[in-house]
């Protein structure tokens, strides 16, 4: 194969896909696929931050569709373009086969893990091993910590609508109790707020975000994150299919990120059984500890 001379957006399965591909092409080991979370953001930061550690392997850092550098999605408010996890995985076909990639290590970071672990229960011919970073894999569970975070950061009690949505969803419809439970977080303190709250380490590691971010000039995600509400984001649990995977499974996870560590991560070790390392690290763990962060990702790659 021949690997591109520079970036580009390629038309690949009907949408406009960004990706970067970096490192030798004569390497023996499967390519490492970098999925960005969000969902919405971009590949570019992770690439910034960490990617001189990779220059030995072969990395595609990917923009999903209608996130970063990727074409955007039609207006998604007036019933424009939809967005599942089916057509994200089917995106990532599309890109491994133009690339002519025999096999390839998805590496999914917070919502990017679905899209990591369904490729490889989808795709485990075409898939070495899987390695997640924080992930996020059950939405309503993720709403309820959302809900109690901010209850908390309030100073109040935390008030669960659960119970009340269930007792009030028509029989033989599926009551919204995690879109329900975000709603009521966000009533209580907005998203980025709570989220910066619950994220990061600490206020360095967030402005080194923010900075990075801002020097890439790339913004947005709003149509994504719409999209995919539209399609039940919130009440979409994935951990059914975990016990599914057919390929190793490494999850890195930071001990200082409330949105994944320990109950989404607990969900991977029980019923995926992956090996998982803990780091004195948030949601971004190359932004707090890069050479804790680096030699993971390496045992996670290599063992």
């Amino acid at each position: 194969m021949t690997w591109p001379d520079e970036t580009q957006v390629t038309h690949l399965n009907g949408a406009d896909l960004y990706f970067d591909v970096a490192g030798p092409e004569d390497s023996d080991v499967p390519a490492l696929i970098f999925l960005h979370g969000g969902p919405g953001y971009n590949s570019l930061s992770f690439q910034e931050l960490f990617g001189e550690r990779l220059l030995a392997r072969r990395v595609v850092y990917l923009d999903q569709r209608g996130s970063g550098r990727s074409g955007a999605l039609e207006d998604t408010q007036q019933g424009g373009e939809t967005l599942d996890l089916d057509t994200l995985v089917a995106d990532l076909e599309a890109v491994r086969g133009y690339l002519g990639l025999e096999r390839i290590v998805p590496l999914g970071h917070g919502f990017g893990a679905l899209v990591a672990l369904e490729y490889a229960r989808r795709h485990p011919t075409h898939t070495a091993r899987v390695v997640v970073v924080n992930p996020w894999v059950h939405f309503p569970e993720l709403a309820l910590t959302l809900l109690r975070e901010a209850s908390a950061l309030r100073g109040q009690a935390l008030e669960d609508p659960a119970a009340e949505v269930r007792a009030q969803t028509p029989e033989g419809q599926h009551p919204a109790v995690g879109e329900a439970r975000v709603e009521a977080a966000f009533a209580l303190l907005n998203a980025r707020d709570l989220l910066n709250a619950l994220q990061f380490r600490d206020a360095a590691s967030r402005m080194h975000l923010e900075f990075t971010d801002a020097e890439g000039q790339l913004t947005g995600g709003g149509e994504v994150q719409q999209a995919l509400v539209n399609q039940g984001l919130w009440e979409f649990e994935y951990v059914p299919f975990l016990q599914e995977l057919r390929r190793p499974l490494f999850v890195i996870a930071g001990v200082h990120d409330r949105t994944s560590y320990p109950e989404q991560v607990e969900w991977l070790a029980d019923l995926g059984g992956a090996d998982v390392t803990v780091l004195d690290a948030g949601h971004y763990p190359w932004l707090d500890d890069e050479d804790a962060f680096a030699e993971a990702l390496e045992e996670a790659l290599t063992r």
